[in-house]
């Protein structure tokens, strides 16, 4: 039995991505309350997010937390931020998942995010988190997969994908604070990524697939925990 693959199966993933960004979300409430509590829409407040891990310029610049443009991801400013972004995870990460499978969904995903925030870092962005980062980068992959893909379903992904592209683009003018910067570096880390790792239909994941999934994921989680435990020591 190949254990690896069942903890990489996409539909588990696609859940335990939701479940880490709610909980997240969570444990950023639950520090705000000892910083003078909870603002509207349940908005943690940017003391606690600053000490969870935003990123920009601010926070690496000034303290050297280069690590946050990976905890940046699984933080979001408010309920409706947090909402928005676990719709548009449960729509598209699947779709990824089908198309790449699961280990390399995740590894899109995280490195993805990584790649936008870093960009974003270089335009300028002072201060700034979300997981929109990180599921741009699986927009860019899909992307990159009905391009490279062609046929009339190659065709069909890419005309659908485009239009997510088209109405983030269209977000990003009309909403104020939204880091298009993240956005667009996210996608490319995606079409750049999904180019290099391939997708099924190219070749099926194997065990340095899974491999590799799994230890982003190992960082990730431990990332995370000590930046939790740090915070609230």
């Amino acid at each position: 039995m190949n254990w690896s693959r069942g903890v990489l199966e996409g539909e588990w993933l696609v859940k335990l991505l939701i479940t880490a960004n709610v909980l997240f979300f969570a444990i950023s409430l639950l520090l705000s309350t000892r910083e003078g509590g909870v603002g509207t829409f349940l908005s943690p407040s940017q003391g606690s997010l600053m000490l969870l891990g935003a990123t920009g310029t601010y926070p690496i610049d000034n303290f050297g937390r280069d690590w946050t443009v990976i905890s940046a991801n699984y933080l979001h400013g408010g309920i409706i931020h947090l909402i928005f972004n676990l719709m548009a995870i449960k729509q598209i990460a699947p779709w990824a998942s089908s198309e790449y499978g699961g280990s390399r969904m995740f590894t899109i995903y995280s490195l993805g995010g990584v790649i936008g925030y870093v960009i974003s870092y270089f335009a300028g962005v002072p201060f700034t988190i979300g997981a929109s980062a990180s599921i741009c980068s699986l927009i860019g992959a899909l992307l990159y997969y009905g391009k490279s893909r062609g046929g009339a379903y190659g065709s069909s992904v890419y005309r659908e994908v485009s239009g997510w592209v088209i109405s983030l683009f269209l977000f990003g003018l009309i909403f104020p604070g939204i880091n298009n910067w993240g956005h667009g570096g996210g996608i490319i880390g995606g079409i750049i990524i999904g180019a290099l790792i391939g997708y099924n239909e190219r070749r099926q994941e194997n065990r340095f697939d899974q491999a590799l999934a799994l230890l982003i994921g190992v960082a990730t989680v431990v990332l995370l925990g000590w930046a939790t435990v740090r915070a609230f020591i």
